[in-house]
């Protein structure tokens, strides 16, 4: 008989993809599997306060492998927990941090591939190290634009050009990003992404582009799903057309793609996922350009939505993985990677001689 396990599912976030999050998490919610899961919502309110059924908790700094949360008249204790956050303070490793200090399973990539996947430019930085074809960017730091914006306009005409994209380095969900057509709209895209990070990422825009993605999920053996494609109807596939607009976009899945052409996306969403070191599930944007066959890695997204138009569970449901086994899959994981690591030795006998001789003070060099 399988034993029930106690599920902790956090939602909301201190990002500017809160209620994006709030939406995924209470998705991922209602396909948890009850016969193998006691599940309860932890939800992180914008300005960053934890609750549990409305009430206020606390999270016990205790590293035994469970999560214990206190409330003022009970308390909480989870075996593994599902951080379904977008964004800043919840996928960009932090939490993950929190996570490994107490030494509780959790869904999803460890504190380095979390951090890489929340910074667009630091992801491709790493992809074209690793051999895939990214687009010609560049990034401006807010001190840079703001010392001088005209030669940091200057340095975009030059080495991207226009059209291009204005991106936040740090945020999904398409907030803060603007296409810009011409010189005169840079400095205000430039406002917009700055108003979310201190860092700014100008891509250069691929004519009439296919945007293609591709879902991953696994630990040191993962596997792709087919390729799914996005036919925006607006501009681009901006935040309303992702979540406001019921018509804002076709999803097509599986992509309608050449088949050396889907071979090689899914491919290199392996390849990339492999070099980010990123571990449980992450959902890998392409751009194919339709005119030369080239394969652009875009951006890989650590936390993928979970929303009802959401990419990433839909392409698994069409690969033949259903929601509510795909939630099990990814904590099965989740506990595969606690016990490998939880495998490795944590003390040294260097250190107790060390500690012995010096009469029982460790010594920190």
């Amino acid at each position: 008989m399988t034993t029930r396990r106690h599920l902790g599912v956090l939602l909301g976030g201190r990002s500017g993809e809160h209620e994006v999050s709030r939406i995924s998490g209470r998705n991922v919610v209602a396909a948890v599997d009850r016969d193998r899961f006691d599940i309860t919502e932890i939800v992180i309110d914008a300005d960053g306060s934890w609750s549990i059924d409305g009430g206020p908790v606390s999270l016990r700094l205790r590293a035994d492998g469970r999560a214990h949360f206190a409330g003022a008249s009970r308390a909480w204790t989870f075996d593994v927990l599902f951080p379904v956050l977008h964004g800043p303070y919840g996928e960009d490793g932090t939490i993950q941090g929190v996570f490994e200090m107490i030494n509780v399973p959790y869904v999803g990539s460890g504190v380095l591939a979390s951090a890489i996947g929340m910074d667009k430019a630091v992801q491709k930085t790493l992809a074209r190290a690793a051999g895939i074809r990214v687009v010609d960017h560049l990034t401006l730091t807010n001190a840079v634009v703001a010392s001088d914006a005209a030669a940091a306009r200057a340095s975009v005409a030059t080495d991207i050009g226009f059209p291009c994209f204005v991106k936040p380095v740090a945020l999904g969900s398409s907030v803060g990003i603007t296409r810009v057509d011409d010189p005169a709209q840079l400095a205000a895209a430039l406002r917009e992404a700055l108003a979310y990070d201190t860092r700014a990422i100008i891509e250069r825009a691929v004519a009439n582009p296919r945007e293609v993605e591709v879902s991953v999920l696994g630990n040191e053996r993962p596997i792709a799903s087919v390729v799914g494609e996005i036919r925006p109807r607006r501009a681009f596939y901006d935040y309303v057309a992702k979540y406001v607009d019921d018509d804002g976009a076709e999803l097509r899945v599986p992509a309608d793609l050449a088949a050396d052409v889907a071979a090689e996306v899914r491919d290199t969403a392996l390849r990339a996922y492999a070099a980010l070191r990123c571990e449980g599930l992450a959902r890998v944007d392409f751009l194919v350009d339709p005119i030369e066959r080239r394969v652009y890695f875009s951006e890989l997204n650590t936390m993928p939505g979970f929303t009802a138009i959401s990419m990433y569970p839909k392409l698994w449901e069409v690969s033949g993985i259903a929601p509510s086994d795909l939630v099990t899959r990814l904590v099965d994981l989740a506990f595969d990677r606690w016990r490998r690591r939880n495998a490795l030795r944590t003390t040294f006998s260097g250190g107790r001689a060390l500690a012995d001789k010096t009469t029982g003070v460790p010594v920190v060099q």
